[in-house]
Order: structure tokens, then sequence, then C-alpha cells
């Protein structure tokens, strides 16, 4: 095992440097050792933000239509799946000599600090960004009472 002192400092490139490098060893070190091929999933980049009355997540699915997403809340647990729909079209005569664009599934479950209500939850995929809104379950018998 190695240690490799990273500075989080607060210049742009430095913390898009940090999610790139943390993204590598959150995963694709292990896939990149198990030879894995592009169609493996991948976790996209997660944002979450919260609010009194509950949670807003923000994914990045790029090639992703809305029909290929699933999204399952079990408590406080947040699971999201999609698969991407861009078609590698083979034209007659063509060959490929350069891609950078791969075709992959996503897959990423997180935990947050509130149990969600999801029938009141809800989502929007638009250019390539899935938009999670996540209402807070409200606890039976919590609540406040006015002392007289």
């Amino acid at each position: 095992m190695f240690i490799v002192p990273v500075s989080r400092s607060p210049s742009a490139l430095a913390r898009h440097f940090d999610r790139h490098f943390d993204r590598f060893f959150d995963g694709g070190f292990d896939r990149l050792a198990a030879g894995a091929t592009p169609e493996d999933s991948r976790a996209p980049a997660l944002d979450v933000t919260e609010t009194d009355n509950g949670y807003s997540a923000q994914l990045e699915l790029p090639g992703v239509n809305k029909e290929d997403v699933k999204v399952s809340i079990e408590g406080r647990l947040v699971t999201v799946q999609a698969k991407s729909s861009q078609a590698a079209e083979k034209v007659e005569g063509e060959r490929l000599i350069h891609r950078e664009r791969v075709l992959a599934n996503f897959a990423r479950t997180f935990k947050l600090p509130v149990e969600v209500n999801q029938a009141e939850s809800g989502a929007r995929l638009e250019n390539g960004v899935l938009t999670l809104t996540l209402t807070k379950r409200v606890q039976p018998g919590a609540g406040q009472i006015t002392v007289n």
C-alpha cells in the first residue's frame, strides 16, 4: 500500500484533478486490474444538496434516454442504474480509426442522512443530467407542540 499526499487546493484546476483522482481509486483501478471493458458500469459524478424538506441530487448520465434509467429508493438508500443508448453505428465502407466516446452502463448508490418518501419524490433527465428531487419522510409523531 502506498500513500500519495494530495493538497485540497481551492483552485478549479485542483478540484478537477482531485475529482478524477478520487474517481480513479473509487473503482476505476479495480476495473482496470480486472480487465474491464467499456461496457462495464461506471459511477456517474454526483452532487447532493439539502433543504429543510428534502434533497436534490444531480448525476451525469451522458448518452442515456429517460426510458433507460431506473431509480429505486429504500429508506435512506438511493440507487440509480442507467444504460447508454448511443448506438455504435457501422456504415458500410467505414472503419473506426479513433474512439473516445464509449457505451457505458451507469450505476450509483448513495445513502442519505434521513429516509426518503418515495411517493413524493421525482426525477427529471435533461441534457445528460439526471436531477432527483427527494422529499424527506416525516416521522409520525415527530413535530412540535405549542407551550401555553
